[in-house]
């Protein structure tokens, strides 16, 4: 299998413009705003950040209720397509940053303390679940959210790209124990959104998505 994940730029570079056209993607998009949104902290975010933002799908429905948002991504096309919606909307409180918070030392660059911290469908890209939580929960202010939408553990078939090097979803336990064990606490699942899209085997198929809210706790 090739190494191809988040982080492989070209990838999502290729795919920037056409993304938003995707009629499941906005569905989805759609559906993990509306969820996020209603479970945001009962205080308003002030500094809230959204990793593997892509296009801005998620971003700007959520920005309006953040009092700042840092929205990163690995890919600079599809930054680009997000800077043009911050453009023409007029969007005052959205920063982008080009980064790919995977790679050793790169978080060291997003500066700050996230009273909010949140993404939709990019756990699964990230190689090493287990660090990446431990990364957020170290860029996190104390009494901060966590929400993260993702598939639950599915048949391997749903990327369209067999070479593309992912997790195949999530089991919502296995994921409980690893947010523990970064120091999240009151931890819980909802399912958010159900997939319903052709998989690569050509064969219509339903992939739950779940949003996973914790809590970095009050020390």
């Amino acid at each position: 299998m090739a190494d191809n994940n988040w982080t492989d730029t070209q990838r999502f570079d290729s795919k920037a413009s056409q993304w938003d056209a995707n009629a499941v993607r906005a569905a989805l998009a759609d559906a993990v705003a509306r969820a996020i949104i209603a479970h945001l902290p009962v205080s308003r975010p002030e500094n809230a950040l959204e990793f593997g933002c892509g296009t801005g799908l998620v971003s700007l429905r959520v920005a309006p209720r953040c009092g700042r948002l840092t929205a990163v991504d690995s890919s600079e096309g599809m930054l680009g397509m997000l800077n043009e919606k911050i453009t023409a909307e007029n969007v005052p409180n959205v920063e982008t940053r080009l980064l790919d918070l995977s790679l050793a030392g790169a978080a060291s660059n997003l500066g700050g303390s996230f009273d909010f911290v949140f993404s939709s469908m990019t756990l699964h890209h990230i190689p090493d679940t287990a660090a990446f939580l431990g990364l957020l929960y170290s860029h996190m202010s104390a009494g901060g959210t966590l929400a993260i939408a993702d598939l639950d553990a599915e048949d391997g078939l749903f990327h369209d790209d067999a070479t593309e090097n992912v997790h195949h979803g999530f089991d919502r336990q296995a994921l409980q124990a690893l947010l523990e064990q970064a120091g999240f606490g009151s931890v819980s699942f909802l399912t958010a959104h159900l997939i319903e899209k052709k998989n690569r085997e050509g064969q219509i198929a339903s992939y739950p998505v779940f949003l996973a809210t914790a809590v970095k706790p009050h020390i």
